[in-house]
């Protein structure tokens, strides 16, 4: 198929759109309104202005986070991120949003399984520092080792020497990480009582959400209390200057998306790297070329 210049114009926009229509997929995943598959949901004007700059504002911080990554290559930067926070808090959303238009190969997520059994007997850390970032890299940790500060010591699968091990290690473990030219950045994703109840409702009754709901989220709910005292001991132990804690108030997700993200850039002094002019070069035609059809008993149903 050719196209003529107002056609290939087109084209290109659609293309465009249809990058951001992403977004808006993860936006209906969101939802919490919907009871049949098909059905839509309305909207006031209110609403849509909301929505309007929501979305403007998140294309806008994630065009700034294609600059930054730039920047961390060109400089060979070395970022960490840890994202913590109760269940439901939104850690995986804005995660999804951090990297969904950076380079999987500079910008990557570690969300580490439960330990296994030669895990258990290695040095605590180790297994988290694999996953630490060269130069030129950021490494977003959904989860971290401060499982050890929460979902262990409230469910019992550490002992006291252990927890209290990791509150005298943590710090110096820390400091060498940054020392080492790694910029350490800790998020603690916030949310209220009700606001917590709502989502894990939410999650009950939207099949493509059951998942989401573990035996040890729900455990984690009715444990609010034990969980909350962990934090608090967690964030007055290892709220360090040279990689403190900053606190995402995350009742209203996009907003805290937006705030977190917003944050993150004003963590670093990154710049517009400049890049040289890219041009499509013509493709070679060759006469003797000819492309064979492709067999139709291999071609996908066009269903749709």
């Amino acid at each position: 198929m050719t196209f003529n210049s107002q056609e290939l114009s087109e084209h290109i926009r659609r293309d465009l759109l249809d990058g951001y229509d992403e977004e808006f997929e993860l936006e209906i995943e969101d939802r919490h309104y919907l009871q049949e598959h098909d059905a839509a949901p309305v909207l006031t004007e209110s609403e849509k202005e909301q929505r309007r700059i929501y979305f403007r504002e998140l294309f806008r911080l994630q065009a700034e986070l294609v600059k930054l990554q730039d920047w961390v290559v060109a400089t060979k930067h070395k970022v960490v991120i840890l994202f913590e926070g109760r269940d439901a808090a939104g850690k995986g959303g804005v995660i999804k949003r951090i990297t969904q238009r950076l380079n999987p190969r500079v910008c990557r997520v570690a969300a580490l399984p439960a330990p296994n059994d030669r895990e258990r007997t290695q040095w605590y850390f180790q297994r988290y520092v694999s996953h630490l970032p060269a130069g030129g890299e950021i490494v977003l940790f959904d989860r971290s080792w401060y499982n050890r500060a929460g979902v262990e010591k409230v469910m019992g699968f550490c002992t006291d020497a252990e927890y209290e091990e990791f509150f005298r290690t943590t710090p110096e473990f820390e400091r060498m990480l940054v020392s080492s030219g790694i910029q350490l950045i800790k998020y603690w994703f916030s949310i209220s009582d009700e606001e917590q109840k709502a989502r894990f409702l939410g999650r009950i009754h939207d099949p493509l959400k059951q998942w989401k709901l573990s035996p040890m989220d729900l455990e984690s709910r009715r444990r609010w209390e034990d969980y909350t005292k962990a934090k608090e001991i967690m964030l007055e132990r290892t709220h360090i200057p040279e990689a403190p804690w900053w606190v995402v108030e995350a009742d209203d997700k996009k907003k805290a998306r937006l705030n977190c993200i917003h944050h993150l850039l004003n963590q670093m002094p990154y710049q517009e790297i400049p890049h040289p002019v890219i041009e499509l070069p013509q493709r070679q035609r060759h006469e003797d070329y000819l492309r064979n059809p492709v067999p139709a008993d291999i071609i996908v149903p066009k269903v749709y």
